[in-house]
């Protein structure tokens, strides 16, 4: 298998648009035009004494002003805006004997952050962006900064699938990557002196202590991190919130970066934040994989008496514990954290939770041993928990995990898709233990795991399904230690441990591959960050004590969309659910997540976690194939259709120059200058604490001065846009706005390019024509295609199947326009049949696949003819007013009337309601 990468993500295009955006001024690497014309200004590299390096021809000031204008084209909050180029870390903190306040001097370069959910592309987009700054600003040195083996693992497998794919894209541009190791420094010096992209992966902890070997002097005389500081890279640190210590920062500020790059889901503080994809627009958007939960306290109903003892408070004259317990809330049994001393009675602390009723009145805290004492003679021991994650209990977690693998790598089996599913457990042990000599031993886990994996391999609906054994389907990873698998407590390594960490770490397509047998994956915290799979569908969190992770953290590695046995990327939100099996109710799990992911990001992700005890199967009827209306009214739709774009390019000539004649003057760039004041003091831990600041004044000032470099802004204009470079420069050279590329080069070429992109998509669907192709049709297999499964909260369930196909009608949700068109459907009766047209029926137009919502009949009150008409739902202002649509909707929408325009007997209409459909 060899993965593929879709290179026209929009979303992805944006964040790397923001990187380039943001050196907008920065001279052009000149070499991807034809010709240049150069002033006596530097450019984008350097030659140093170690060879060749990065350099940044822009003032901070100008800077900023592109960084505010990314910021207020990504529309980020208030509160997410640069008032100044934030430029943090620091090379030295001078002494004050008379004084604790210190002044803090800020490193030479400023900070980017990037935020992007887990599971959308982060890494590919940064190391797209690599490519991108070398091919318009000719940058050519890049460090990639990781805090973890299973980072770096990631990374360089990132690199090494997406090699191809951005050769491709980049016309075969040199670039070489490699991976810091103290053992090889003479790669180093090929990293300084080459003139190629070189990209250099290292971890945090080599090079962060001064005992570090690349911060040693070498017989050379120098240090070997003098080749990187030399180079002046552009440094990308990946899960930044890791790298938050003084000790880290000074690290990275001793690189000697041009600027850094920050991406992370979750950052522990944003440094001029340029873009943000965060949790809830990204599942909105079916960028990562649905959420459900399936509840095996629900299965069992038997919540059991929870008692996890988290730690103690001691005072002068009292000492309480930290308890966790079940409380008794309205929605069920909720974990909450409770402050309890000696005499308190579980039973009252929780609400009246039954399972407390007997035996939980404290009866001693010792705090030596470490142990609470209850009336009934247990004890439980700090950081333990006894009560609901019995044996019993995780052996059903266990079978809740396989059964719900088994059926979906039977439902996906059409698509050529294998289904992963991980299991996390806080004592290696319990899966896999080692004797003196190296052997492994099955723990309980994994016997109770080989028991339910038989069980459900004998059912008769699955009987066959697998050629492998129980053993062979699962395996575990722990952690890993210069390149050797071993288990960090209990374990010794093996070669089979090896394997299993190049196959689970290292080679992702072989994982993925149907033919490998490896489904289930056991591990302890090694997988918890920085690891992921897109086929990962199942999680599981077998923990016997509480999880120090958070649960944002272990879903994380099963968001990404799931992709075939071609590598090809699945969108369908159907396919894509990944099912959570929690020892929680649904309630209590849903408003954790929803309460981490609100601390993290601010952002509130109420409603979006399902119920997997709410799920249903949309079904196709009983002889559905034999329904009369439904053949006929497929007869009428069941047409292909090819396009063609009639345009004249002096009309496209001309409104090119009227729009550039309209378009906001090109200025010089302003420089606003404001002098501020920071005072920092140490806490108590040694901790650099901002008092905050002063503004002194303030001075704007526009830039008259400055020579640019022009490059050849016709082939740059002709490589981002369909045009002839003659009908460029006609358009260039009529519209009268020529002279302001002096002004500022890259924001001019941008400009127009935007422009004679979006007036290009105007005429053409304007001047667009469809005809019927001769003997295509669209295969009714579609309508098998639409039977999902689907929660209960995006869908009508049918209540006469005789106007419909399936027993439950898919809609977006229950608030938009297509519930109340899906009832009326059902109750009119003047509908005499309705169907919700399957995703795969795409109507194809110059800016994207199109799919109308509804196909139906319709017969008039005292008429005896037949009306067919293909709907398409927006609320009743859209659907009056098309104004209100965004650009890409609207277009399309004149593309699907084209089309069916041509499809004889059918109707297209834009309606907010079942009585708009007329004639």
């Amino acid at each position: 298998m060899q993965l593929k990468f879709d290179k026209n993500q929009a979303y992805q295009l944006e964040a790397i648009q923001s990187v380039i955006d943001l050196f907008e001024g920065q001279h052009l690497n000149s070499a991807d035009f034809q010709f240049s014309y150069t002033s006596s200004q530097s450019g984008s590299i350097k030659f140093t004494e170690t060879g060749i390096g990065n350099n940044l021809s822009l003032s901070e000031n100008e800077i900023l002003v592109n960084l505010n204008k990314v910021q207020a084209a990504n529309k980020l909050k208030n509160d997410e805006m640069s008032a100044a180029l934030e430029k943090l870390w620091y090379n030295e903190i001078p002494e004050n004997k008379n004084s604790a306040e210190k002044s803090v001097i800020a490193a030479n370069f400023p900070n980017f952050s990037v935020e992007m959910e887990t599971g959308t592309g982060k890494t590919y987009v940064y190391l797209r962006s690599i490519y991108e700054l070398n091919k318009v600003y000719g940058f050519k040195k890049f460090v990639i900064v990781v805090p973890s083996v299973a980072v770096r693992e990631g990374v360089l497998k990132s690199l090494s699938i997406t090699f191809n794919h951005f050769q491709e894209i980049y016309e075969k541009q040199p670039a070489e990557f490699k991976v810091y190791d103290a053992a090889r420094l003479t790669e180093l010096g090929s990293f300084a002196k080459s003139n190629t992209i070189q990209i250099l992966v290292i971890n945090i902890d080599s090079f962060a202590k001064d005992a570090n070997v690349i911060n040693q002097i070498r017989e050379t005389g120098i240090k070997p991190i003098q080749y990187i500081q030399h180079a002046n890279p552009v440094v990308i640190i990946d899960e930044p919130q890791n790298m938050e210590t003084d000790l880290r920062k000074k690290a990275i500020a001793n690189l000697n970066p041009l600027f850094t790059l920050r991406y992370s889901a979750t950052h522990k503080n944003f440094y001029n934040l340029i873009y943000k994809l965060d949790p809830v627009k990204a599942y909105d958007l079916g960028l990562v994989k649905q959420i459900e939960v399936d509840s095996v306290l629900t299965r069992n109903d038997n919540t059991g008496a929870f008692v996890s003892v988290d730690g103690f408070n001691l005072a002068k004259q009292s000492v309480t514990a930290r308890i966790t317990i079940f409380m008794n809330e309205k929605s069920g049994a909720v974990k909450k954290q409770v402050i309890a001393k000696t005499g308190d009675d579980l039973y009252s602390l929780s609400k009246g939770w039954d399972s407390y009723k007997d035996g939980y009145i404290i009866n001693e805290l010792d705090t030596e041993s470490g142990y609470v004492e209850f009336s009934g003679g247990n004890l439980v021991y700090r950081g333990e928990a006894t009560g609901v994650l019995t044996d019993q209990i995780l052996k059903e977690m266990i079978d809740a995990t396989v059964e719900n693998h088994f059926k979906k790598e039977k439902e996906f089996e059409r698509h050529g898709i294998k289904v992963l599913s991980v299991f996390f457990v806080d004592r290696v042990v319990n899966y896999r233990s080692y004797d003196e000599k190296g052997n492994p031993k099955a723990g309980k886990f994994a016997l109770w795991f080989e028991e339910s994996f038989e069980k459900w391999r004998n059912m008769p609906a699955y009987r066959g399904m697998y050629p492998y054994t129980a053993h062979e389907v699962h395996d575990g990873y722990f952690s890993q230690d210069k390149g050797k698998f071993k288990d960090s407590k209990e374990g010794k390594s093996s070669k089979a441990d090896d394997d299993t960490f190049k196959l689970i770490m290292q080679d992702k397509e072989r994982l993925l591959d149907i033919k490998t047998p490896l489904r289930f994956i056991f591990s302890h915290s090694a997988l918890r960050e920085g690891w992921d799979n897109p086929n990962v569908f199942q999680i599981c969190t077998l923990n016997e004590t509480k999880s120090e992770f958070k649960k944002r953290q272990e879903i994380g590695r099963g968001l990404r969309l799931c992709v075939n046995q071609n590598g090809e990327r699945i969108s369908e939100r159907s396919i894509n659910r990944l099912t959570v099996i929690a020892n929680e109710s649904y309630e209590a799990f849903s408003k954790a997540l929803q309460s981490e992911i609100e601390e993290d990001t601010g952002v509130k992700f109420e409603g979006r976690i399902k119920n997997a005890r709410l799920r249903k199967k949309v079904q196709l009827k009983n002889k559905w194939l034999d329904d009369a209306l439904f053949l006929e009214l497929w007869d009428k739709l069941r047409s292909r259709t090819e396009y063609k774009v009639d345009y004249k390019t002096d009309d496209l000539v001309n409104n090119c120059i009227t729009a550039l004649q309209n378009m906001p003057v090109i200025d010089k760039p302003v420089i606003y200058r404001e002098r501020n004041a920071a005072k920092f003091i140490r806490n108590k831990e040694g901790e650099l604490i901002a008092l905050g600041g002063e503004q002194r004044g303030s001075k704007e000032k526009i830039i008259k001065d400055v020579n640019h470099d022009i490059p050849d802004f016709v082939a740059y204009i002709q490589s981002k846009t369909e045009l002839t470079r003659d009908t460029i420069n006609r358009i260039i050279l009529s519209c009268g706005r020529l002279g302001e590329i002096f002004n500022n080069p890259q924001l001019f070429m941008d400009s127009v390019v935007k422009i004679i992109r979006d007036e290009f998509d105007r005429i053409k669907i304007n001047g667009i024509e469809y005809q019927k192709i001769a003997g295509g049709a669209y295969e009714m297999k579609l309508f098998e295609s639409a039977e999902i499964d689907q929660y209960l909260d995006n869908l009508v369930e049918v209540k006469n199947q005789n106007k419909t196909l399936y027993n439950y009608i898919v809609i977006d949700s229950l608030s938009g326009p297509e519930k109340k068109f899906a009832e009326d459907c059902q109750n009119r009766d003047d509908i005499l049949f309705y169907v919700k047209l399957p995703s795969k029926f795409r109507i194809t137009t110059p800016i994207g696949p199109y799919n109308p919502d509804w196909a139906l009949i319709k017969r008039e009150e005292g008429e005896e003819t037949k009306i067919y008409f293909v709907a398409e739902t927006k609320d009743a202002k859209a659907s009056a007013d098309r104004s209100l649509l965004r650009d890409t909707e609207r277009r399309k929408i004149q593309c699907a009337e084209k089309h069916f325009s041509v499809i004889n007997d059918v109707h297209y209409r834009v309606v907010g309601a079942v009585s708009d459909l007329k004639i």
